[in-house]
């Protein structure tokens, strides 16, 4: 109190014995006027503008809301309570222990009352929001003689795609409830609020990215932005830069900032007050709606020529009038991807569509697949370079000189005069990261930088080369699962997932299985300068038993050992390797044994594994030699029919 005081009297000694925090505070509340001896907040808002308060804050409290009903219990019988404030530090709930929030009714740290510095004078909501940072205000810290009998820990919650500050989260007591954990434990649920907000966001962003990806390739040679539903753009066209400079904005991609005017709770006021950038015109926005949810806008902007005598074209006008596929006369870029399924062709229909964007894809798939067939097929082949790398197997340091490169005497051993990267080789071309998922997160950022600003730093450099390349990036991995984990950046996966595709696994597509091994069987009887030969029918059904955990990599293997062992024109079952051949004994067991119940082949598979095991006594390796397959193709087979040690050994006991 003796601080206070002097400081009030305007000595300037009082600051000495302040924290600067706090002595910041001060000097702001008495730059704004504050009243010094005020005993409790202002007045809360009427009823209804607190209604529509909520209601603008609906999504902020729709998260936070499991939390602040974590705190009605475990801040029960402490003495304090969880308060949740918007950016005006108006209170939105309240949460805790009881006698604390009827002792908080006395200073109106109550719903519908602004806490903020020009109101309360030095506290921690009003204060965390003023710096942007967690603070603990205690007891005689306050400004406002009437709050001093209370502590208060507080911090920012920021929402996760810009890190713009959405609220305020705090935690309040009478001063005998002073605890240094408090502010931990705030900061720590802030961050889990952060954290759904995130995987909210995600969902969210990927919707509007499929749009995205839909749509971009039917725009022409109109200039297009995609903005999420907070007005920041996330995509722009190649035709974007100029139309908006004909019509006499300014766009930097990827630098520019958010337009709060085209953000989903402002768009339609903003229409209507005529409250939109200038050189924006209304009708080129059109809102994406998905389920009834805003997730973002699209402005169109038409070329300079097309501004000048016709308005953009509308969605279905875009459709209809959506640029042709390629000549049939010119040579295929997925002719490569051998498949007779429907479901196949349509995926390659998807990818042709993608390839006309250039926009950033993600390949999804297990490995052997087909992803890299996929890559070069929407690179689209030509002049340009494809350049690939595989982030998986490589060591972090070698894998970064691969993809940035290093200057001269970057290292021990560096070859004099430095070597470009990958990126820099894939400039004006198309860049495939295979297996980004295994990307060390450390080194995430540094790509990342790569995509926003379009320009890498060799290692051991320090000016920056401008590259500008098509990026195609593929995982086994489900990405998002990871970034929720936190092992990849969510920035860089909506950089690289601006749309993904999903390629099946053979065993998802039986009919490719005889499609692909004929084309294999003709591929390397003419590598071996043999004439063309053809399959038996009973290796295309044993085949159709297999897994095929590898996938078309493994299928391709098979049939190239087969070409080799046979001496005949045509491959039979005894050119099959020995796992395969073990497929066959393994299902005819058990179907020959049941008489007549109608038991599967994978049921029978099942069953022959599981009762051999058992008679091993769980000993996998014997199982493996007693069923004549690998004991790596044993244990992927026990994975599929969902079978364990443990499961065996109560068959056992059983």
């Amino acid at each position: 109190m003796y601080s206070w005081e002097r400081f009030l009297n305007g000595e300037d000694a009082a600051a000495n014995t302040l924290r600067d925090l706090v002595n910041a505070s001060w000097q702001r509340c008495q730059g704004a006027n504050v009243d010094p001896t005020r005993h409790a907040g202002p007045l809360p808002v009427s009823e209804q503008d607190f209604f529509l308060l909520r209601e603008r804050q609906r999504e902020l409290l729709e998260v936070s809301a499991p939390m602040m009903a974590s705190a009605r219990d475990f801040l029960a019988e402490t003495g304090t309570m969880m308060v949740l404030a918007d950016t005006n530090c108006t209170i939105l709930s309240t949460e805790g222990d009881t006698p604390a929030k009827n002792s908080a009714e006395s200073i109106f740290l109550v719903p519908g009352v602004t806490w903020s510095e020009r109101f309360c004078g030095t506290n921690a909501i009003g204060t965390a929001l003023a710096v942007g940072q967690p603070v603990q205000i205690h007891s005689a810290e306050h400004y406002c003689a009437g709050i001093k009998r209370w502590t208060c820990s507080a911090t920012v919650i920021r929402h996760p795609t810009d890190g713009e500050i959405i609220g305020v989260l705090d935690i309040s007591g009478l001063s005998q409830t002073f605890s240094r954990q408090s502010l931990a434990l705030v900061v720590a649920t802030a961050n889990r609020i952060e954290n759904r907000l995130t995987i909210g966001e995600m969902e969210r962003r990927y919707r509007l990215l499929n749009y995205w990806a839909q749509h971009s390739a039917s725009l022409g040679n109109q200039g297009a932005v995609l903005f999420d539903r907070r007005g920041l753009p996330v995509q722009v066209n190649e035709h974007a830069h100029v139309a908006i400079l004909a019509a006499g904005g300014e766009f930097e991609w990827p630098a520019s900032r958010r337009i709060p005017e085209l953000a989903a709770g402002t768009l339609r006021r903003s229409l209507t007050r005529g409250t939109i950038p200038s050189w924006i015109r209304p009708e080129w926005i059109e809102s994406i709606v998905d389920h009834g949810e805003h997730l973002g806008t699209l402005l169109v902007i038409p070329s300079l020529k097309a501004c000048i005598s016709t308005p953009p074209t509308t969605l279905s006008q875009r459709h209809a009038t959506a640029p042709s596929e390629a000549s049939e006369t010119e040579k295929d870029p997925f002719a490569g991807i051998i498949t007779s399924d429907a479901a196949m062709q349509a995926i390659i229909a998807k990818a042709r569509q993608i390839a006309r964007a250039k926009a950033s894809v993600l390949l999804l798939g297990e490995t052997g697949v087909g992803k890299e067939e996929f890559a070069r097929g929407i690179h689209g082949g030509g002049a340009t370079p494809f350049v690939v790398l595989n982030c998986g197997g490589l060591s972090r340091e070698l894998l970064a000189s691969e993809l940035f490169g290093y200057a001269d005497g970057a290292f021990t051993g560096a070859r004099k005069g430095g070597l470009a990267g990958k990126i820099e080789a894939a400039a004006g071309g198309t860049l495939f990261l295979d297996e980004i998922g295994e990307m060390p997160l450390d080194m995430q950022p540094h790509l990342l930088r790569v995509l926003e600003q379009g320009e890498v730093y060799r290692l051991g450099e320090t000016a920056p080369r401008k590259v500008s390349f098509h990026l195609i990036a593929a995982t086994h991995r489900d990405l998002r699962q990871e970034v929720a984990a936190g092992r990849f950046r969510m920035d860089l996966y909506y950089r690289v997932a601006v749309t993904s595709l999903r390629i099946p696994p053979l065993r998802e597509r039986k009919g490719d299985i005889a499609t692909l091994a004929q084309f294999f069987l003709d591929h390397f009887r003419v590598k071996q300068g043999l004439k063309r030969s053809t399959i038996n029918p009973a290796v295309i059904r044993q085949l159709e038993l297999n897994a095929w955990e590898g996938n078309v990599r493994e299928l391709r293997n098979v049939i190239e050992s087969a070409v080799l062992v046979s001496d005949g024109e045509m491959v039979t079952c005894a050119d099959l390797p020995s796992e395969l051949a073990a497929t066959e004994k393994s299902t005819a067991g058990p179907v020959s044994s049941i008489g007549g119940d109608m038991q599967s082949i994978a049921e029978g598979e099942r069953d022959l594994i599981n009762r051999t095991v058992a008679a091993t006594g769980g000993n996998l390796t014997l199982a493996a030699r007693q069923l004549s397959i690998a004991k790596s193709t044993l244990y992927a087979k026990m994975q599929r029919y969902g079978l364990s040690r443990e499961t065996v050994r109560n068959r056992i006991a059983d």
